[in-house]
């Protein structure tokens, strides 16, 4: 029986890097029917929104799907299309795995850990006004409810793949009341994983700790602003944003998404990183079940980014988009 799995491709690269993932899952064994939904700049014109109802329709129809970058104007224009679907959909935990591969020129070689960020509030739930002409402001949300969910996540994922620690990041010293029940929840949680070490950091401690000994810390969570400042920078560790998967997880459904941008002054050259998207979808295959399939499409990936003859140009090479997928499906088939 093929799995139905909503396909949104995107904008810039966001097409061409979906499409690079799509025919490398399609060729993974795992029977895949792809429904196609379209959001983002390039359907405003038709429904007067970049996020229509029959796309959010489709993900909860069925449960999973796909998704390449979409383009969120600076400072003015709608709002960011990830943010909403995320809200919308209640999909609680952004995961992103940050991972070392042999072969892509970095100056660290170990980093192996997980950011698990709230998704759902923070400043991001985007309450903001004007208070008179001169002074803008942000509402910070933080409940007891969303901050022991997301740390039990944390500590859950952390037993199932046999992770031996989780920091629970935070500025807490400062802000004391809303980072203060985050950090309150975090510690409350713990109680119940003495098998697993518990701490916590200052969020500018904690980037200064990443860039010093990344390799002492296993699975991180945090409020929502930080999750997404502290994945880039973690991202930068192993190499760039090409290689950084990601994961928007509910309790009915899930969006799996690479947590790069859209780049469009790229889109259309077939010079995209499919990696990241690819990845994206390892992850999906993992949450579908499908571990061998996904084990098999990720040492097919390390093994072309390892040799380094067919990889993109920002891991030094000049292979295009679609060529990339075709080395990995290539070296998928020899496994």
């Amino acid at each position: 029986m093929a799995y139905r799995i909503t396909l949104i491709p995107g904008d810039g690269i966001g097409p061409e890097v979906t499409e690079a993932a799509r025919r490398v899952l399609d060729a993974s064994g795992v029977k895949i029917e792809w429904e196609v939904v379209e959001a983002g700049e390039k359907v405003m014109g038709q429904y007067g929104t970049p996020l229509p109802d029959h796309v959010l329709e489709s993900v909860k129809r069925n449960k999973v799907a796909l998704k390449g970058p979409i383009t969120t104007p600076v400072g003015t224009g709608f709002r960011s299309v990830n943010v909403a679907l995320r809200q919308a959909l209640n999909l609680y935990a952004n995961v992103r795995p940050v991972k070392s591969y042999e072969g892509v020129p970095s100056r660290y070689t170990n980093v192996d850990l997980i950011i698990v960020r709230e998704n759902t509030e923070d400043l991001y739930a985007g309450i903001e006004y004007m208070a008179g002409d001169d002074a803008a402001v942000g509402v910070k949300i933080i409940t007891r409810k969303a901050s022991e969910r997301i740390v039990r996540y944390a500590f859950e994922l952390a037993r199932r793949e046999k992770r031996r620690k989780v920091t629970a990041v935070h500025k807490a010293n400062i802000q004391k009341l809303t980072d203060g029940l985050f950090l309150e929840c975090a510690r409350k949680v713990a109680q119940d994983y003495p098998d697993i070490e518990f701490e916590d950091m200052i969020v500018d401690a904690m980037s200064m700790k990443l860039v010093q000994s990344p390799e002492n810390y296993d699975v991180l969570v945090m409020p929502n602003m930080y999750g997404d400042i502290l994945s880039d920078l973690a991202a930068g560790l192993v190499g760039g944003l090409g290689l950084a998967p990601g994961a928007n997880i509910g309790e009915d459904g899930a969006v799996f998404e690479p947590i790069h941008g859209s780049a469009p002054k790229r889109a259309g050259q077939n010079l995209a990183n499919p990696t990241a998207t690819i990845l994206s979808g390892v992850m999906m295959l993992r949450y579908l079940g499908e571990l061998e399939a996904a084990d098999r499409v990720e040492k097919a990936v390390a093994k072309v980014i390892k040799e380094g003859k067919e990889v993109t140009y920002d891991l030094g090479g000049s292979t295009g988009t679609k060529e990339f997928a075709d080395a990995v499906i290539r070296e998928m088939e020899r496994i």
